[in-house]
């Protein structure tokens, strides 16, 4: 079985637009391609999932979410990175059309992307991680059998603050993606496994 980083897209991997619906506008943290570099040479599969109800909304279509992970796709390369795997969750239990609205197991903080990720690709999730800026990323990850690390950008800061507010234990965190890139290549359980 393989490894793998689950990344949330947005606030992880790009800039955070709310909403993102025009392919234009994504655009790469700084340091996410080299990060996601180190983890791949380090053996470590790809796996984007995120929750996308503008769908559901009717703000972005299912073409044009396709073409903004087109244009994800397309910035990575450049940079030499190849993502193994996108998976999204259209669908929003309140708002948009009846079959758009449901609670399904594909929205984060459910694991169902996660699992499906992992059926697909032969994935061990207990020695996989999640990366992301908010705390259902991190419950997504948790739920699937993985650790999880908060990133401090995006929505990263505020969950943080919110969870210290709430008396829970403060979560792995780490500043930007690539203090998570140091932080799972780090990790005792990978230099046991090595």
């Amino acid at each position: 079985m393989r490894r793998a980083v689950f990344l949330d897209r947005d606030g992880t991997l790009n800039r955070e637009v709310n909403y993102l619906a025009d392919p234009e506008q994504l655009e790469l943290l700084p340091g996410v391609a080299a990060g996601l570099a180190r983890l791949a040479q380090d053996g470590r599969l790809l796996c984007v999932v995120t929750n996308q109800s503008g769908v559901a909304r009717g703000l972005v279509s299912e073409a044009v979410l396709e073409e903004i992970h087109a244009r994800l796709r397309r910035l990575l390369s450049k940079e030499g990175v190849h993502l193994d795997w996108i998976g999204h969750c259209p669908h929003h239990p309140e708002h948009g059309p009846v079959d758009m609205r449901r609670d399904c197991d594909c929205r984060k903080p459910k694991p169902g992307l996660l699992l499906r990720a992992a059926a697909d690709l032969n994935i061990d999730l207990s020695g996989s991680w999640m990366v992301g800026d908010s705390a259902r990323d991190l419950q997504a990850g948790r739920a699937a059998g993985c650790r999880s690390i908060l990133v401090g950008t995006g929505k990263g800061a505020q969950t943080l603050e919110r969870l210290h507010q709430d008396a829970q234990t403060p979560p792995l965190a780490a500043p930007d993606f690539q203090g998570a890139v140091d932080l799972i290549l780090k990790d005792p359980i990978r230099l046991e496994r090595a």
